[in-house]
Order: structure tokens, then C-alpha cells, then sequence
């Protein structure tokens, strides 16, 4: 029996995802990776006062959890020194991306970004029917007076920039990006993704404005907090367009112990401080074993770092295969120049020991040698 037809706009959508997993990875190869560097996880994991809490919440899972996530905004409305109307809660930036693309998008409607930033961002825009318009990095890093010049030019509905900055770990001072915000074009709205504000140096993240209808700032417990698997994430915002999001969102998407291990997580901040000087340091790992090989960190504010491997995105590809084949899971960006990068992720000792001694071989492979 024939079925009806998909939407026109699914008809024209690839059947794709943003990023291969490792999990899918290892099922091609046939064996786990020794070390898993590539996707921006937290190895040194959650608060152990989270775990706790989640594992008390684990004995009520029966239930569903709040629906109007309550105790969890008025946990992030504290920490943050705004109102719980300030603060919708979903599942991770990711899920929180797609309502609010679908808040402002409808088919044929403009979004500015940068070309080869955050590609789940763009899977949104395009499976609302959005048009993608784009501008290169500048140095490495996203160029925020290129993207408003842009999104006037375009008449832009959103104006999309993360800082800190994935895939280049890169980050512009709060001064710049206080800039942008004034400078935003009317009828547009700025998605500021700070999913790593958390590792950023101190003057990276402007003040919040809450009260500012044309800006939503974008945090999350899957990289600082180390609980990437639950999938929690917050918009900080003004009330009417945080509203909004109570048109659309899933509901029940946010589960019971997702929601009890966010709020103790949130309430451990000395773990967290724990988190990111643990982060620097393997930062700083991850650079000196660049430099022992003749290669270029570029700086960063996140909890990876992007090496440059000194040729072309082809060059990079083949490192990054010889680095796969050897056991060492880390990515690289997909678009050039940004491409001529691999991107790793922060590991523990035995982690980064494996990279080290993996890498030199990867790039011996590469130069053919």
C-alpha cells in the first residue's frame, strides 16, 4: 500500500547527519578506540554530587519529569543573577537550536553565519527551509563585523556566532562581541552559542542584557560539567521570546534524573573550577606535543584544541586517518582552510600519551614516508 508523500521540503533534504560518531566509527572498524579525543566530551565526567543525585533520582524514574523544568530554571536563574523567565531549559544546545530556528525560520528566510562553523546549527536551518548565507573566518577566528555587514546585506531573520568558537577553539575579547550585539540590524535576531564560556578566559563572555529582544545566549552541561550523554541545555533570554519557547519545545524532553544531576552539577562550582584547570593543562599538553612534532597549536578557549598540520585539508585528512587506524578518535573541520586543522579534544594522561606517540607515526604516513 503506497504511503503518502514526504513534505517537498524533506523531498529535498539529504538523508544526513552533522557528524559520524564514534560509536558508528567503531562498528566500521570493528574494535573501540584506545582514546577517545574528538568530540568535545568531558573525560573527567560530572560532579561526583551530581552522580549522587542523579542516582537518587534514578529510584523515581517512573515518574516523568517536571514538564515545566521548574526547579532547574530557577537553579540557573540564580547562578546567573536573573529571572526564571529569563531561562528555557532543552534537550542540549542542539535541541534548543532546532526550536528556536523554528521560532523565526519559515522557508525561504535568511540565516547569516560563518562558513565551516557549528554544522548541527545549519542541519537546522535547512530542515526549517531556511537559506544559509555565509562569511569566512578571519584569521581563524569568526569575524563578527563581517557577519553583521552580512546579515544587513541579506536581510538576515538570524545572525548565528559562537564564542568561544567550534571547530577552531578560538574566541573574541567580550568588547567585540558587545559590539556586535549593538550593531545587530533590525528584524534579526543574534543566537550567541557559549557552550564553552566555561573554559573561556575571564573578559570573554559580555554581561548579560536579558532584557535585549533580539539576542538569545545559548549554555550548556554537556562540556564543562561533563554530562554530555544527558543532554541539558539552556537559552538565556528576554521573557517574551523565552516564552515562546513553551509554543513548541518537547515538554517531557528533559527527563527526571537529566534534571536532578543538571541542578547539582550547577550547584558544585568548585568541581567545575577543578574541571578547568584540568582543561588548561591538557591544553597545554596537546600544544607541546604539537610543537614536538613540528606543528602549530592554534590558541584556545575551549576544551579542545585545533593543531594545524601545516599543509592542506588533504594533508589533514590523511593524518586524521592514520591517527583513526591507530586507535586515537579525534575530527577535523570540513571546509577550507579551517580544514587544514585536526581538532583534539582534552583526554586523560593515558589519552593524550597514546597521541603522542600515535601522531608522529600518523604524520610519517601522510608524507609518505
Amino acid at each position: 500500500m503506497p504511503r503518502p508523500p514526504f513534505t517537498e521540503l524533506i523531498a529535498s533534504l539529504p538523508s544526513t547527519v552533522p557528524f559520524v560518531g564514534p560509536e558508528a566509527l567503531a562498528r566500521r572498524r570493528g574494535r573501540p578506540f584506545r582514546a577517545r579525543i574528538g568530540a568535545n566530551e568531558s573525560v573527567f565526567g560530572p560532579s561526583p554530587k551530581a552522580i549522587a543525585a542523579m542516582r537518587e533520582a534514578a529510584e523515581h524514574v517512573w515518574m516523568y519529569g517536571d514538564p515545566e523544568v521548574h526547579d532547574i530554571k530557577v537553579a540557573i536563574a540564580a547562578h546567573h543573577g536573573v529571572g526564571p523567565q529569563n531561562v528555557a531549559v532543552g534537550e542540549g544546545v542542539d535541541g534548543l537550536f532546532g526550536y528556536a530556528v523554528r521560532l523565526f525560520i519559515e522557508p525561504g528566510m535568511t540565516v547569516a553565519s560563518s562558513l565551516g562553523a557549528y554544522p548541527t546549527f545549519n542541519f537546522h536551518v535547512a530542515g526549517f527551509g531556511g537559506r544559509l548565507v555565509t562569511t569566512p573566518y578571519r584569521e581563524d577566528r569568526e569575524d563578527p563585523e563581517a557577519l553583521v555587514e552580512l546579515a544587513a546585506r541579506e536581510k538576515a531573520r538570524i545572525l548565528f556566532i559562537a564564542n568561544p568558537d567550534n571547530p577552531m577553539g578560538t574566541w573574541s575579547p567580550a568588547e567585540r562581541i558587545g559590539e556586535l550585539i549593538g550593531r545587530v540590524p533590525e528584524g534579526t535576531m543574534l543566537f550567541l552559542d557559549e557552550a564553552y564560556g566555561e573554559f573561556a578566559p575571564e573578559g570573554t563572555l559580555p554581561p548579560l542584557e536579558v532584557a535585549n529582544p533580539q539576542v538569545i545566549r545559548f549554555r550548556t552541561f554537556s562540556k564543562a560539567y561533563g554530562m554530555a550523554g544527558l543532554r541539558v541545555g539552556y537559552a538565556l533570554g528576554a521573557p517574551e521570546v523565552i516564552l515562546a519557547f513553551d509554543k513548541i519545545r518537547n515538554h517531557f524532553g528533559v527527563g527526571r534524573i537529566a534534571q536532578a544531576g543538571a541542578i547539582a552539577a550547577l550547584a558544585d562550582q568548585a568541581y567545575l573550577g577543578e574541571v578547568i584547570a584540568q582543561v588548561k593543562a591538557g591544553r597545554e599538553r596537546i600544544a607541546a606535543i604539537a610543537e614536538e612534532n613540528g606543528l602549530r597549536a592554534i590558541p584556545s578557549a575551549t576544551n579542545f584544541v585545533a593543531v594545524d598540520c601545516g599543509r592542506d585539508g588533504a594533508f589533514a585528512s590523511k593524518v586524521l586517518e592514520g591517527l583513526l587506524a591507530r586507535d586515537v578518535f579525534v575530527r577535523k573541520p570540513a571546509i577550507a582552510p579551517l580544514d587544514r586543522t585536526i581538532r583534539v579534544s582534552v583526554g586523560t594522561r593515558a589519552d593524550l600519551d597514546l597521541f603522542a606517540e600515535m601522531l608522529p607515526r600518523a604524520l610519517a604516513e601522510a608524507r609518505g614516508r
